[in-house]
This record gives structure tokens, sequence and C-alpha cells, in this order.
């Protein structure tokens, strides 16, 4: 699926996208998949909206963005565990991590037409920190994604920063590091951009008439120990390649299993 030219890409850059990871009537199912969660999600009493909050926009036009997203959709639709496991993620991941690859958690990002929240240039370590850096996302497009609909914007070689300061432990500052800084990531529906969790990233607003549809997931080596006990997930831990070299009993937080209730 890739070359060593790819991985040593990676490693230099902290990103590579990868054409047609998922094929048209693959990215339907998801796409159908995402509708349906969707819905579910509305009419329960866990629908809301993620845009940030933010110092440089005005109230009223932050009342105006919306940005979709929902943790751990594996959960809820088997169309999302079938793309974590699929052969062709599977192919990417033992070349850019190793053998042995486990699943730490998905979400979906919906971005809808002409008010689609931006999402401000960050690391995703802060939320997640790992000792040794395996962390890597893999972000899968449903959609055609391009400047004009908020595709993803990276810094490359920023990985090599080591975690940076956030502020309020979420995003850089933004007179610092704006989105403008970052390299755009043109995608198609059914590519996947997979990047360090220490690449500086962030995506524009959508202004389009089109939806932006991504589910994200976000891999590590089983070996890599989280620094702290944060962002745990019922069902975390799933391999996707290879083997997990220590026994670990996973237990589930029975607490959290309880169903929306609209």
């Amino acid at each position: 699926m890739i070359s060593e030219k790819d991985v040593e890409f990676y490693k230099e850059n902290g990103y590579l996208l990868v054409k047609k990871v998922f094929n048209a009537e693959e990215v339907a199912e998801m796409r159908t998949a995402l509708d349906g969660i969707l819905q579910r999600a509305a009419e329960s009493k866990y629908d809301r909206n993620s845009a940030w909050n933010n110092d440089f926009l005005s109230p009223e036009e932050m009342k105006k963005l919306v940005l979709k997203g929902f943790h751990d959709v594996h959960y809820q639709d088997a169309a999302f565990t079938r793309a974590a496991v699929h052969p062709n993620m599977r192919a990417v991941l033992s070349k850019l991590i190793g053998p042995n690859v486990q699943l730490h958690h998905s979400k979906m990002l919906v971005k809808p037409p002409e008010n689609g929240a931006a999402f401000p240039m960050h690391q995703d370590q802060p939320y997640f920190p790992h000792v040794s850096h395996t962390m890597m996302a893999g972000s899968l497009h449903l959609d055609d994604a391009d400047e004009e609909n908020g595709c993803l914007h990276v810094i490359p070689g920023s990985h090599k920063n080591g975690p940076m300061p956030h502020v309020g432990s979420h995003f850089l500052s933004h007179k610092e590091y704006p989105i403008s800084m970052g390299t755009p990531c043109p995608a198609e529906a059914g590519d996947v951009l997979f990047f360090n969790y220490l690449t500086v990233h962030g995506s524009n607003v959508n202004r389009s008439s089109r939806t932006r549809r991504n589910v994200l997931y976000q891999f590590r080596d089983p070996m890599d120990l989280p620094e702290k006990n944060v962002h745990v997930n019922w069902g975390q831990g799933l391999m996707i390649c290879g083997h997990n070299p220590t026994y670990v009993e996973y237990r589930p937080d029975m607490a959290r299993l309880e169903p929306a209730k609209a």
C-alpha cells in the first residue's frame, strides 16, 4: 500500500496522505452509518455542538458555527470496526508504527455546509500523552476535502518539536500558529491522512455548499504506555495488527454502558 519512500516521508514530515484506502462502495456504507449515528444522537440527550470556544471570533459568529463530533463510532456501527481493521489500513499502520498496532479510540467530525466550524492549530498529544509518542491519527475522508470546505492543514516536521505548550492545554496560540501557517492537505473520499499526534494540525471553516465528513482513528504501539490515566475508553486496546507483547486485562466501566435516553 505504501513504499519505503513513503515511510521516510512520514518520519521526516510527521504526516502521510494515502490515496484510495477505501473504495466508493465502502465509503458509501460509512456515510450511511454516520448519518444513522447523527440521527440516533439527535434523538438522545447526547447530541451536542463540538465547535470550540475562542477569543478571536465574535459571539455572533460563533453561534453560526457547527462541528458535530462524537467519540468511539466503532461502538455505534460495525462499518467503522471493519474500517479500522481493513487490510489497507493494516498495511499502512504496520509500516508506520510496527508489527503490533493497537486502537486507542475513534471519533467522527462533521462540518456542515457554509457554517462548519474551524479547529485551531494544535497537537493531539495533550489530550492523551504517551511515553514513546507512537500515537498516530488516521483521518478517513468520507467526502472530498479542499480549502473551501475546511481540509486539514499540517506543519511538516513539527512532530520533531516534541510536546509544545498549549493555551488551556488544548490549542496553540492562534497568533503564533494561524491555520494559514499549515500546509493544506486536500483529499478525496476514501483517502486517509495519517499523522503523528505531535504533528501540529488544524482546519479552517467550511464555507462551501458541501459537507466535510471525517472519521478519525488514533492508533499506537501497545508497548507505548500512557503518561496519564486520561481519555480511557471502554473497549480501548483492540489489536489491529500483531499481538500485545504484555498480557493486560482490560476491564470495562459498566457504569458507562447506560443507553442514551431521549
